[in-house]
């Protein structure tokens, strides 16, 4: 007789089961129901935690960008920095960039949210890293990062990506970042 789950672990395999569901179905067939029986659970163990399938939704979509998360790298440049955490984006994110935005359509017009209140959450302290350390080395003036700047980089590699469902092309990569980004910074 298997174990029963209890605790986190048992939260991890409900929200694991709740994001399987959202990438399978979208959310206008995601459903506590169907969230349960992909856990091996009954539909009151769900509720007990989150009152309805939108507060699931949101649980679901912060744990995979927990899960997501890339780590931070440190080249000693920016432009190294920003290139190699793009490269890392699209070598391993793809999938998960076409879901956030593609599968979870009905979400964002059901809630009234976005992909960007929902991707933020937590981006901002890590994103900010790399500047930070920019500033520090002399790289770049302080004065010269608005928020839009800094995800100018990330924005454009998510439109490119959107546009094709495919990786990006590493010359693009480039361009991006020494065409577009970095001169905004001089």
């Amino acid at each position: 007789m298997p174990e029963r789950r209890r605790g986190a672990a048992l939260e991890k395999a409900l929200l694991d089961a709740a994001w399987e569901e959202l990438t399978a179905g979208g959310y206008a067939r995601f459903t506590m129901d169907a969230v349960g029986r992909r856990a091996g659970t009954s539909p009151p163990v769900l509720y007990r935690r989150w009152s309805d399938r939108d507060e699931l939704a949101r649980a679901a979509i912060a744990h995979a960008l927990r899960e997501q998360r890339v780590a931070m790298p440190d080249t000693g440049s920016l432009r190294e920095d920003v290139l190699t955490l793009m490269r890392e984006i699209n070598a391993t994110r793809v999938q998960f960039i076409t879901v956030m935005n593609v599968h979870l359509a009905g979400y964002y017009q059901e809630t009234g949210n976005s992909p960007a209140d929902l991707l933020t959450t937590g981006h901002e302290e890590s994103g900010d890293l790399l500047f930070d350390r920019a500033v520090e080395r002399g790289e770049i003036k302080a004065e010269r990062l608005t928020e839009r700047i800094k995800s100018l980089p990330f924005d454009l590699l998510r439109h490119e990506i959107l546009t094709t469902y495919a990786p990006v092309p590493d010359h693009v990569l480039e361009e991006i970042v020494d065409t577009v980004f970095l001169p905004l910074l001089r």
